[in-house]
């Protein structure tokens, strides 16, 4: 009953958050700082809405993508302070989509999340200075990497 609590009171939190949100009106000391813009990639669609949705909950603007081909023709990447890519999903490989906005000059962090990453992917990743989160993700390991990454840590 404890997670359920906990879990209740981040949405009372993130629903109060939003109202603040809605009726500021950008000036003067009540004005909230704009939140840092992260992007999801994943394939599966629990997965994907399950992240947009805790990290909404931890005060983060989310766009969620459902492959590295979308999130490429998407027109906000310069906007986006963190990425977070599904190593395994078709067409593209988490690894692939990251390489391809390193080609575009997009340095912006990247974290890849992946179950039993091996040694050839992890020394690639290190090389490329992207940072793997293993699945299950438990805890808040990928949280304080996006913090880590949006530089709230």
């Amino acid at each position: 009953m404890t997670h359920i609590n906990a879990v209740a009171q981040r949405f009372r939190d993130y629903a109060a958050a939003m109202m603040m949100n809605a009726v500021s009106t950008g000036t003067g000391s009540g004005a909230l700082t704009e939140r840092p813009l992260v992007a999801i990639v994943d394939d599966d669609p629990a997965v994907r809405n399950s992240l947009k949705f805790s990290l909404e909950l931890e005060g983060f603007a989310v766009h969620a993508y459902r492959s590295g081909t979308e999130l490429l023709d998407a027109c906000d990447l310069d906007q986006c302070q963190c990425f977070v890519i599904d190593q395994r999903m078709p067409q593209k490989s988490g690894l692939d989509v990251a390489e391809a906005l390193r080609d575009r000059q997009i340095a912006t962090p990247v974290i890849l999340i992946i179950s039993h990453p091996n040694a050839v992917l992890s020394t690639r990743a290190a090389k490329a200075g992207i940072t793997i989160v293993e699945k299950p993700l438990l805890g808040d390991a990928l949280v304080d990497r996006i913090r880590e990454a949006c530089g709230l840590h």
